[in-house]
């Protein structure tokens, strides 16, 4: 059996306004490729405002970054901005390249075995369920304000705060230890909260790979946990809500006498059913 072929659609618009600014797009194609798939199609969908390109000499980071996005071997659909004024005359801007993203991942399913998709929008539940039943597997992989419909529709959620290097952490700093060391920061999720004993554990990914084998004593997995203390929690986050996959939390990681203990916790997120 031949290697499964991957399709990776980027609304690149609606991932900068919902927390992933700063993507690392080098990243996500690994990622996508992490168990040995063949990436088909990389599409990233980008909009762009043609009179500043042509005369702004500002606007040059976001040519940089379409330059960038074709160097990593990325197909970039260009959406141009269309300007309008509001009630008081104010102009704003408006792009929005849903259609001929759902189009391209229908027309171009059938030669595909799994997509991913980078959108927290719902309107593309519809398009989901219409590869799936062609056969498709469809994964999404997004930050914030992530529609709860389209968690469900996809055969599997990852919040992008979790991969490993997609997204910088807060602060980073020179000569910082990489993601997994003592002493770097890390984002994951709690799995388990002992309430009798006011302690629990977090669980991280260290690296990528098999995503499905969550237990984190098998030598194949790709999570560590990390033990922390209901008085380390953050404020406003009450040990009733514990454990869940919907907070996402980020924090230092120390070694202790049985492994990593979890220091400097903060909520980065909060997901909503």
């Amino acid at each position: 059996m031949g290697r499964a072929r991957v399709g990776v659609y980027v609304d690149s618009m609606n991932i900068v306004r919902n927390g992933g600014y700063g993507m690392r797009y080098e990243v996500l194609r690994r990622y996508a490729a992490r168990n040995g798939e063949e990436v088909v199609r990389l599409n990233a969908y980008v909009a762009l405002d043609v009179e500043r390109a042509g005369s702004d000499p500002n606007y040059d980071a976001t040519l940089n970054f379409i330059s960038t996005l074709r160097d990593l071997g990325f197909k970039v659909i260009e959406k141009p901005i269309r300007w309008f004024k509001d009630e008081s005359g104010r102009a704003y801007g408006k792009a929005n390249a849903d259609m001929e993203m759902a189009l391209d991942i229908i027309s171009q399913s059938d030669r595909l075995d799994i997509i991913y998709l980078l959108t927290g929008d719902g309107d593309f539940c519809n398009v989901v369920t219409m590869v799936q039943n062609k056969g498709c597997r469809v994964e999404a992989v997004a930050f914030c304000n992530v529609s709860a419909q389209l968690r469900r529709e996809v055969d599997l959620f990852v919040s992008g705060f979790l991969i490993p290097g997609l997204l910088p952490t807060q602060a980073p700093l020179a000569g910082t230890p990489k993601w997994g060391e003592v002493g770097s920061r890390v984002r994951g999720v709690c799995t388990k909260y002992i309430a009798d004993k006011s302690y629990g554990f977090l669980r991280f990914m260290h690296s990528l790979g098999k995503l499905w084998i969550t237990d984190t004593r098998m030598d194949d997995s790709p999570y560590t946990s990390v033990f922390f203390l209901e008085k380390d929690l953050p404020a406003g986050v009450y040990p009733d809500h514990l454990p869940s996959r919907d907070h996402i939390f980020e924090f230092t990681l120390m070694e202790g006498e049985k492994g990593f203990v979890a220091t400097d916790i903060t909520l980065v997120y909060q997901y909503h059913s």
